[in-house]
C-alpha cells in the first residue's frame, strides 16, 4: 500500500493535507497556457499596491505551491531562512547591495500578502540595480548574457503573475554572483545558471499537470495529491539553494551572522539535490499520466454506457457487496480502528503486502474472533492508502442468507465491483452475456461461464492493480467451493498485478484446497492470541462504555462489568457482543447487572448452551424451540409471515406481526430481525444448535 500523501488540497481529498501555503488563501484559480508569462513585457517594474492586491482573495496553484514549499522550508531550515531573511530586510531598508550589519533585525512580514508587497518591492530593486550595473559591465567589455537573459524572464514572469515574487526574489538577488563572480564560485555559478534556465518550466509544472480539482476524476484525486507533495518538495529544493546561494555570496562579504553556517559550499550536492526531486516527480508524473489516460477512457465508456450495459450490469448485480459491509458494520456495532489496526503490522501481513511474489493471504480463526471485522478494517486500509488508484473487491459469505452462501454468488460480486471501478473490462461480460442474455447468470452452467470471464478479467492487460478479498469461506455452503478454492490458488499463484485476501475457519478441507497455491502467507489467530485479545480488550472497553451510558452504571459497576467480561472472553469478540447485547436489554437493570453478568460462563459453545438452558427453563420455552429448530433447518433466512407457515403457535400470535418479533426477541442471543426476516446472530450459533440437537439424537437413539 502505497503511503498517503499530504498535500495542499484545493477540494476535500483521501491523502493527508500538508499546512495550507497562506491563512488568506481561501480558493484555487487555475489556468492553462502553455507559458504564463510569454505576453508579459520584457521590462519594467511592477505596481506593487495595485497588482498585489489583484489577487488577495484569489491564489493561483503554482504560487500557493510555492508560498507552501517556502513556509515548510522556513520551519526545517529555520536559522538558514532566517539569515536570508535578514538580507532580504536590510535591502528593504538600505537598497540592493548594502550592508547588512551583524545586529540586523529580521522585518520581513510572516502574513502571505505583506510579504507578497515586500517581494514584489524587492524584485523591483533588484532589477533596476543589475540593469544598471550590466550597462557598466558591457561598457568595459564583460560578457553578462546569462544575467540579461534571466533579467528578461524575471521581468515577465512577475509582470504576468506578481504574487510568484517569492520563487524568483532569491534568484533576482543571485544574479549578483555574475556580476561580481569573484565573490562565488564556478560550481555555485553553474548551479544557479541551472535554475535559472529552467525556473519558467518549474513555474508551469502544477498549472499544465494539475488540472482544476473540480474536474478531476476523483480516483485520481489521491495520485494528484501525490504530485503535489513531489512539486513542492522540488520547489523547496530550489528555495533552499537559492537561499544558500544569496547567503554564500553575502558571507564572503563578511557577514558575521552567517560565519558558522558551514553548510553553503556543498554545490554539487545541492544541485544533485535538485535533480533527484526532479527525477522522482517525473517517475510519479508518468505514472500518473497513464494512469489519468486510463481514467479518462473509463470516464467515456461511462458516459457512452449502453441501454444494454446497464441491463447487462442489472443482471449480474445478486448483491452489491458495498452495502453488505456496511450492513455487517452496522449491525456488529460499527467498525473500531484499534481492533483491527494490529494486523497492519503484523510480519505476515507486511510480507504479502510488500512482496510481490506472495499473492495470497489466508487468514483464519475459530468462529467470533473478529476476522470479519478484521476484513473489514483492511479493505478500508487499502483503498484509503491506494487512494483510489487501484480496484479493491471483495465478497461476504454468509451461509444463512442464500444468495451470498455460494461460489457463484462470490464470482458475480467480485467481477461487479471490478467493473464498477473500471468499466473498461465489462466488455469481458458482454462477449458472454450477448450470446445468452440473463441465463448466462442463472443456468447450470453459471460457475464454468463466469470462472471462465472471471479468469478473463484478471489476465487482461489493462487490468490495474487488484486486491481481491473474500470473506468466511467456510460459510460458502454448496459443493462448489472446492471449484472455488481452486480458482483461488490458480489464479493467486498466476497473476503479478492481483493480491488475494481470504478468511475463515481452521477448516482442513480449506487447508488442503489452498495448498496449491504458491507462496501463500497464513495468519493464524490462534497463532496470534497476544494481539487479538487485546484487540477484545479495546472492544470490551468501547461496549462498556456504551452499557455505562445506557444503563447509568456508577463506577464500581462498571469495573465489575469490564473485569468479568475481560476475565471471561477467552479473546472472542463475538461473546463479548452476545453478553453486551444481554446486559442492554430491557429487563436487565443497574442493580441486578452483577448477578446477571456472573451467570455468563465463559467460552461461546458454554455461553450458547447457557442461553439455551434458560429458555427451556422459561414459561416461553415452547414456541422459542420451536422457532429456533425451524431457523436452524431452513435453507435461507425466512420472514416473520413465512414463519407463522411453518411453525405450530397460537393464532393469536400468528395474527400479530409485533407478538412474533417479541418471540424472536425471547429465543435469546441466537437469532435477529433485519427488515421483518429473521436470520441467526451468527453462523457458530446455528451450527451449535445443529450440534446440539444432533447430540440430542444420538443420546435417545442409545
Amino acid at each position: 500500500m502505497r503511503r498517503i500523501g499530504k498535500h495542499i488540497p484545493a477540494t476535500p481529498s483521501t491523502s493527508t493535507p500538508r499546512p495550507p501555503a497562506a491563512p488568506d488563501t481561501s480558493s484555487i484559480d487555475v489556468e492553462t497556457s502553455t507559458s504564463r508569462f510569454s505576453a508579459a513585457p520584457a521590462t519594467g517594474s511592477v505596481d506593487i499596491e495595485t497588482s498585489a492586491s489583484a489577487d488577495d482573495t484569489t491564489t493561483s496553484l503554482p504560487v500557493r505551491l510555492w508560498e507552501c514549499a517556502y513556509n515548510e522550508l522556513k520551519q526545517e531550515e529555520v536559522k538558514l531562512v532566517d539569515a536570508y531573511e535578514k538580507i532580504l530586510s536590510r535591502q528593504l531598508q538600505d537598497g540592493p547591495g548594502s550592508t547588512v550589519p551583524e545586529s540586523q533585525s529580521n522585518t520581513i512580514a510572516q502574513n502571505t500578502l505583506d510579504r507578497r508587497r515586500q517581494m514584489t518591492q524587492l524584485i523591483n530593486a533588484g532589477l533596476a540595480k543589475t540593469e544598471r550595473e550590466v550597462k557598466v559591465k558591457e561598457s568595459l567589455g564583460v560578457a553578462v548574457d546569462i544575467v540579461l537573459s534571466a533579467k528578461n524572464t524575471i521581468s515577465a514572469a512577475i509582470q504576468a503573475v506578481p504574487q510568484a515574487a517569492l520563487a524568483w526574489t532569491g534568484i533576482c538577488i543571485a544574479l549578483e554572483t555574475f556580476i561580481n563572480p569573484i565573490k562565488a564560485t564556478e560550481a555555485n555559478r553553474k548551479g544557479i545558471d541551472y535554475v535559472i534556465k529552467r525556473m519558467d518550466w518549474y513555474w508551469n509544472l502544477s498549472t499544465s499537470l494539475l488540472r482544476d480539482p473540480t474536474n478531476i476524476i476523483s480516483e485520481l484525486d489521491g495520485m494528484r495529491g501525490e504530485l503535489e507533495n513531489q512539486i513542492v518538495d522540488l520547489y523547496k529544493a530550489l528555495l533552499s539553494y537559492q537561499i544558500k546561494s544569496v547567503c554564500a555570496y553575502y558571507r564572503n562579504r563578511g557577514l558575521v551572522f552567517l560565519r558558522d553556517m558551514i553548510t553553503l559550499d556543498d554545490w554539487k550536492a545541492d544541485l544533485g539535490a535538485i535533480q533527484d526531486a526532479e527525477k522522482c516527480f517525473r517517475d510519479d508524473t508518468q505514472t500518473y499520466t497513464a494512469q489519468q489516460v486510463m481514467s479518462h477512457l473509463n470516464q467515456l465508456v461511462i458516459q457512452n454506457m449502453s441501454e444494454k450495459d446497464q441491463q447487462c450490469l442489472k443482471h449480474l448485480r445478486l448483491t452489491n457487496p458495498r452495502d453488505d459491509k456496511v450492513r455487517i458494520e452496522r449491525t456488529k456495532g460499527g467498525l473500531l480502528p484499534d481492533s483491527y489496526r494490529w494486523v497492519l503490522n503484523n510480519a505476515d501481513f507486511q510480507q504479502w503486502r510488500d512482496d510481490p511474489q506472495h499473492r495470497l493471504l489466508w487468514i483464519k480463526g475459530d468462529p467470533g474472533k473478529g476476522k470479519t471485522m478484521l476484513l473489514c478494517g483492511i479493505i478500508n486500509e487499502l483503498d484509503q492508502g491506494n487512494a483510489r488508484h487501484c480496484n479493491v473487491a471483495y465478497f461476504f459469505c454468509q451461509a444463512t442468507d442464500s444468495r451470498i452462501n455460494n461460489a457463484t454468488a462470490v464470482l458475480r460480486g467480485l467481477i461487479y465491483l471490478l467493473i464498477d471501478q473500471q468499466s473498461s473490462i465489462l466488455s469481458h461480460v458482454r462477449s458472454e452475456y450477448d450470446r445468452v442474455g440473463e441465463g448466462l447468470f442463472k443456468d447450470a452452467n453459471t460457475w464454468d461461464a463466469l470462472s471462465r470471464i472471471f479468469t478473463n478479467i484478471l489476465r487482461d492487460p489493462s487490468l490495474r492493480t487488484t486486491y481481491l478479498v473474500i470473506d468466511a469461506l467456510d460459510e460458502c455452503v454448496t459443493t462448489n467451493l472446492p471449484q472455488l478454492l481452486d480458482l483461488i490458488a490458480q489464479q493467486s499463484s498466476s497473476g503479478s498485478r492481483v493480491k488475494w485476501i481470504v478468511s475463515s475457519r481452521n477448516w482442513p478441507q480449506i487447508e488442503e484446497g489452498l495448498e496449491k497455491a504458491a507462496d501463500k502467507v497464513k495468519v493464524s489467530l490462534e497463532l496470534n492470541a497476544e494481539s487479538v485479545a487485546a484487540a477484545v480488550n479495546t472492544f470490551i472497553l468501547h461496549k462498556v462504555d456504551d452499557l455505562a451510558g445506557l444503563k447509568k452504571y456508577d463506577p464500581r459497576t462498571k469495573k465489575t462489568v469490564q473485569d468479568y467480561l475481560c476475565s471471561n472472553a477467552q479473546d472472542t469478540f463475538l461473546w463479548v457482543a452476545l453478553v453486551c447485547q444481554v446486559l442492554a436489554g430491557p429487563e436487565v437493570k443497574k442493580w441486578n447487572t452483577e448477578e446477571i453478568l456472573r451467570k455468563f460462563p465463559p467460552g461461546l459453545d458454554a455461553l450458547y448452551a447457557r442461553m439455551k438452558q434458560d429458555i427451556s427453563l422459561s414459561h416461553h420455552s415452547d414456541p422459542c424451540k420451536r422457532v429456533l429448530a425451524v431457523a436452524a433447518i431452513v435453507r435461507r433466512p425466512i420472514s416473520l409471515q413465512e414463519l407463522t407457515t411453518l411453525v405450530e403457535i397460537p393464532n393469536i400470535i400468528c395474527d400479530d406481526l409485533e407478538s412474533l418479533e417479541e418471540i424472536i426477541r425471547l429465543c435469546g442471543s441466537f437469532l435477529t430481525i433485519r427488515e421483518r426476516t429473521i436470520y441467526f446472530v451468527h453462523q457458530s450459533a446455528k451450527d451449535f444448535l445443529l450440534g446440539n440437537a444432533f447430540d440430542e439424537a444420538s443420546s435417545q437413539a442409545s
